[in-house]
């Protein structure tokens, strides 16, 4: 009959979006189930340990106990008290195939004087407590054995010092230390980028964790001032902003002559360094530039910013449990971070200890490892992304239940607890697909940035290059706007993520005179607020990393330092962006669905519509309004409050 298939297709739209959410659901937690799988094969097979900390000849890793190998003898020994790599021969060291041809043993200090007999050795041992002879030859036998001479070091064993980095006894004496950095400085050269990097990161882990604080601190008060927003908090801001803006550029290229300058670099990572610090200082002036200009157009707006944070800030008001909403959301994002991190340091040192002829350890790597890196560098993005994801879901939803409510004086109760059910029972699978098209978005980029760095000696590869990577950013930025208003019109109508990710284009295509002028600038604002995080963050680490110069590729470190500090503000200030870009959209939709009349009566505040009209001059043309209902979903629904 007429009415069954009219019901037919009311309710095949209905069950496509469920289905299509579901299987996307379902994709995400097959992904994850192959995490898991990297996660628990990394930690089987890994010891990020062995990186910073060192290890001997035997595979045992120096200031911690050891498991044993079998067929090492000397494996399996408790090193709690040995922290520092020694070298029975390292006036005369020699690599083959990123190895050290010498005999290494752990021991508890380093020799502060030359030692030139075997009775120096045990002298040397019995008051140090430090044993520099293979661990199965007793104290007492370093001079009666007559293999001693074999397993001891080679006389005379020149002064050392334990090195900053990798806990390695370094010879003091000239003609020694020559031929020992050469050596070093071969291995590090030798060394492929993922495992410098991996270095860096355990050697700075203090500085790192010290820095992601400090950018959580600053991400606090930001939060504090936006929600008690006054003319004065905008303009030491802003003051604040152009002063970090040029200070940072003007360390980053102090610190590039520095490094360009100094006659002492040859390490690798050393290199890396200045070519990093110059992508940066050219970067943070283009940055700089760009921002000043802009502030300097913009500065007849502040005005109408200060009045969209202060209607943001009572809407926030009539919800407070929003601002805790970002709390949340980081803690579980730093939860994430700090597995994914020890993750990879794992994957990045899993191999299999073999015993050799000799009774010594050898680690020789997996295979497949780059690929695992690869997925579990997707798992980063696609996962931070989804987190994010849901927070708007969850800050879109809760204001539009406050929105779309006549008694503006009596709330909803618990919109937020509200609009979280709502989520998982509902609308995870269009989380997890808008999250997946910016993870896909970010992985062209990276490509990109390989490829760049490969072929950056050929001139007209790095325009194409250049232009490719501005056109992949130019889509992942509008894509990212587009999912934020396709979120809210899932929180207001919830459709799928495609047919909430039309109606929003079409709703901002049709008032994107009325609100792009209005959102643009309180962006802008927020923005500036991030650029105030990053800066303050970099700044921290710049001073903090430039004192640990040795070994360490300590640029990469800091640009993840960089990533998570807009990260975390990012997470703290959403809450005011999508507060007020929810706001807006559901302005739109008012203003189509509604006509003001006693029948249909607008759902918007007075004070929110004055801003409007004001900022956009159109209080006289607002009778002209398009009143028709917005019905050209394909679906045939129609949008309406949530109720």
């Amino acid at each position: 009959s007429g009415d069954s298939v009219s019901e037919l297709r009311e309710w095949r739209p209905a069950v496509y979006r469920k289905c299509t959410d579901t299987l996307w659901l379902l994709l995400f937690c097959l992904f994850w189930a192959g995490l898991m799988f990297i996660s628990g094969y990394a930690v089987v097979a890994g010891a990020a340990e062995r990186l910073v900390l060192g290890y001997d000849s035997f595979g045992n890793i120096c200031g911690r106990k050891n498991t044993p190998v079998e067929g090492a003898n000397l494996s399996g020994l408790d090193m709690t008290n040995k922290k520092y790599v020694f070298f029975l021969n390292s006036c005369s060291l020699e690599t083959q195939s990123l190895k050290i041809s010498s005999l290494s043993l752990c021991v508890s200090s380093c020799p502060q004087q030359q030692l030139n007999s075997l009775e120096d050795l045990q002298s040397f041992a019995r008051i140090n407590g430090s044993y520099l002879c293979i661990y199965n030859l007793n104290v007492s036998s370093y001079t009666l054995n007559p293999k001693a001479a074999e397993l001891c070091p080679t006389l005379p064993v020149p002064p050392s010092k334990s090195f900053p980095l990798f806990n390695r006894c370094v010879p003091q004496n000239p003609e020694c230390y020559s031929k020992y950095a050469s050596v070093l400085i071969s291995m590090v050269n030798e060394m492929d980028v993922f495992h410098r990097i991996l270095s860096g990161i355990l050697a700075g882990r203090d500085t790192v964790i010290g820095l992601s604080v400090l950018a959580l601190a600053f991400s606090l008060m930001l939060v504090l001032a936006f929600r008690f927003i006054q003319p004065l908090l905008i303009h030491t801001l802003i003051a604040l902003v152009v002063f970090g803006l040029l200070f940072v550029s003007g360390v980053l290229w102090w610190l590039h002559y520095d490094y360009r300058n100094d006659p002492s670099t040859e390490l690798e990572t050393e290199k890396e360094n200045v070519k990093f610090l110059l992508g940066y200082a050219i970067f943070s002036t283009i940055i700089t530039v760009v921002l000043l200009s802009l502030i300097f157009v913009l500065r007849k707006r502040l005005p109408f910013a200060v009045q969209l944070f202060q209607i943001v800030g009572k809407i926030i008001g009539r919800i407070p449990f929003l601002l805790f909403q970002p709390l949340w959301t980081f803690l579980i994002l730093i939860v994430f971070w700090v597995f994914w991190v020890a993750v990879l340091l794992s994957l990045g040192t899993a191999g299999t200890a073999q015993s050799t002829s000799g009774g010594q350890v050898e680690y020789r790597a997996l295979s497949g490892i780059c690929y695992m890196a690869w997925y579990h560098f997707v798992g980063l993005l696609w996962t931070s992304e989804f987190i994010l994801a849901c927070q708007q879901m969850v800050i879109a939803g809760a204001v539009v239940t406050c929105y779309f409510n006549r008694n503006k004086n009596n709330p909803p109760p618990h919109p937020v607890l509200s609009s979280t059910s709502v989520l998982f029972c509902y609308h995870l699978g269009t989380a997890v697909k808008g999250s997946f098209l910016i993870a896909i978005l970010r992985i062209p980029r990276i490509v990109l940035l390989c490829l760049y760095s490969i072929l950056n000696q050929k001139k007209n590869a790095k325009h194409l290059f250049n232009c490719c990577f501005c056109w992949v950013c130019l889509q992942k930025s509008c894509l990212r706007y587009f999912n934020q208003h396709a979120y809210t019109t899932t929180a207001i109508n919830g459709t799928n993520f495609c047919t909430s990710a039309k109606d929003a284009v079409s709703i901002l295509a049709r008032n994107s005179a009325k609100l792009a002028s209005i959102s643009c600038f309180g962006d802008f604002l927020l923005f500036l607020g991030k650029v105030f995080v990053v800066c303050s963050t970099v700044f921290g680490g710049l001073m903090a990393f430039n004192y640990h110069r040795e070994l360490q590729a300590w640029v990469v470190p800091l640009l993840l330092v960089g990533f998570f500090a807009y990260l975390m503000c990012h997470s703290f200030l959403s809450v005011f962006e999508v507060t007020a870009d929810a706001m807006f959209l559901c302005f739109a939709i008012d203003m189509e669905t509604n006509d003001g009349t006693a029948e249909k009566p607008y759902f918007v505040d007075q004070e929110l519509l004055t801003f409007v009209s004001q900022s956009n001059k159109l209080t006289e043309g607002r009778e002209h309004r398009n009143t028709r209902p917005f019905q050209d979903n394909e679906d045939g629904t129609e949008l309406q409050p949530m109720v």
